[in-house]
């Protein structure tokens, strides 16, 4: 929630590229979501694959701040916390798989 709280802030000052914020808003709003979603999974391959689409939006968010970061949309400082935040995330989500896949 954090994250997305913090991109979709980001995003409020960006002046055009709509369609560029929109994919990154869509982005980081996605992992929160799924991740509340397997929260509730019916069964421990639902829970996986909801984690797994959590952690295939992590990295498309990455694709889009770095994106960003290099046409100059956002600064670099900004971009690389994002991402490193984006890392501490991918990080989680791939523990939580990996240990629901070997408890599975």
């Amino acid at each position: 929630m954090e994250f997305s709280i913090k991109i979709v802030t980001l995003c409020d000052t960006i002046k055009g590229h709509f369609s560029l914020v929109n994919q990154l808003e869509r982005a980081s709003t996605s992992i929160g979501a799924n991740i509340r979603e397997a929260n509730y999974a019916q069964s421990k391959a639902d829970f996986i694959s909801k984690m797994q689409i959590s952690l295939k939006e992590c990295f498309e968010c990455e694709y889009w701040l770095e994106l960003m970061e290099r046409t100059n949309i956002i600064d670099e400082s900004t971009a690389k916390s994002l991402i490193h935040d984006c890392g501490a995330i991918r990080k989680i989500l791939i523990s939580s798989i990996n240990t629901a896949k070997k408890n599975n």
